[in-house]
């Protein structure tokens, strides 16, 4: 699947998403773009709040809107900086990510393309909620 994948032009639109972005307490805008089983691009922007633990992470807003646009799972995604730098995702998003996205699905940063997957090699999952 990455080798259809326009790793260039899936960065312009993470940074596109980034430019509405509303980071006023970090100034650390972050945009990120997804490209899905539907064949859509989904972007998503953070958004942060002053009770600082309720900011939203640029990934969360791809989730949202892929749900939102009914636009399937993951296959590849982005994520960029204010300086449009690639960078990886959090922990919360990882796990949010993982749960929304194909099991091959890729991610591309400054290393190259890596699998969603190592990047949690050892998810809590569906499973872990049925095998008590």
């Amino acid at each position: 699947m990455s080798a259809q994948i326009d790793w260039h032009e899936l960065q312009l639109e993470a940074i596109r998403a980034r430019a509405s972005a509303y980071a006023p307490y970090s100034e650390f805008p972050v945009g990120a773009a997804a490209v899905t089983t539907s064949g859509r691009v989904i972007r998503g922007c953070n958004v942060e709040n002053a009770s600082y633990g309720h900011a939203l992470c640029a990934e969360c807003g791809v989730v949202s809107a892929l749900h939102a646009e009914d636009a399937g799972a993951i296959v590849a995604l982005v994520v960029v900086d204010k300086d449009d730098h690639l960078i990886p995702p959090c922990g919360r998003c990882r796990q949010i990510l993982l749960e929304n996205a194909t099991s091959d699905a890729v991610i591309k940063l400054p290393a190259g393309e890596v699998a969603l997957s190592n990047l949690m090699p050892y998810p809590f999952t569906r499973d872990n909620l049925t095998n008590s």
